[in-house]
């Protein structure tokens, strides 16, 4: 599955990113991380001290991952409607689910500070550059002035993992896309009236 080249670090991280998505905590093994990644236990123990320390590595990774995503999205440029409205309707395979969100349902992970952090800390970076963009929308007078930008921007997040939820329930990606549709229409609707004609 990996090259030879790879460095063993690396398979064993990208392994355990995979089979977290896959598994969760409980579900993904030492020896299943070891099979995947084509190393031995000697390998992994020379590398991470354990399975959570590994665990912690692939978290941090997948957060990295994330984060790079919505910041291409959001970054793209446009108004703070049009920044917003990209990060929600990224191509996104919502049976598969979000790699940190899948984490935040994962008791062993909520009840460990260390493997909750990489979660807690993504999901605030995410929240706050969205209320960022959100308030200049205000600011501007893009959108309305009524808008508490952070209020919004915690809704736009819990859209998305809410969403992931509804379509793993239902075996099916339309209730995804249909609270993602109800979303843009939320922000669209928040954009300021532009003004009349003067005298008008």
């Amino acid at each position: 599955m990996y090259s030879d080249g790879m460095e063993t670090s690396e398979r064993l991280i990208e392994s355990t990113q995979e089979l977290l998505w896959e598994r969760g905590y409980v579900g993904t093994s030492p020896k299943a991380i070891q099979e995947r990644a084509g190393a031995g236990q000697g390998s992994m123990y020379h590398h991470f001290k354990g399975k959570p320390d590994l665990a912690v590595a692939a978290m941090r990774r997948s957060a990295e991952q994330l984060r790079a995503q919505a910041e291409a999205q959001i970054a793209g440029g446009g108004t703070a409607v049009e920044k917003a409205t990209a990060y929600l309707t990224r191509e996104r395979d919502a049976l598969r689910g979000c790699r940190v969100g899948r984490m935040a349902q994962d008791p062993d992970v909520i009840a460990s500070p260390e493997l909750r952090a990489p979660v807690q800390e993504t999901f605030g970076w995410l929240t706050g550059h969205l209320a960022a963009v959100l308030a200049e929308g205000v600011a501007s007078g893009e959108l309305h002035p009524g808008l508490d930008p952070e209020d919004t921007a915690a809704m736009i997040v819990a859209v998305v993992q809410g969403g992931y939820v509804l379509a793993r329930a239902a075996g099916s990606q339309q209730p995804f896309d249909a609270a993602v549709r109800g979303a843009v229409a939320l922000l669209a609707a928040q954009a300021a009236p532009a003004p009349g004609p003067s005298g008008a």
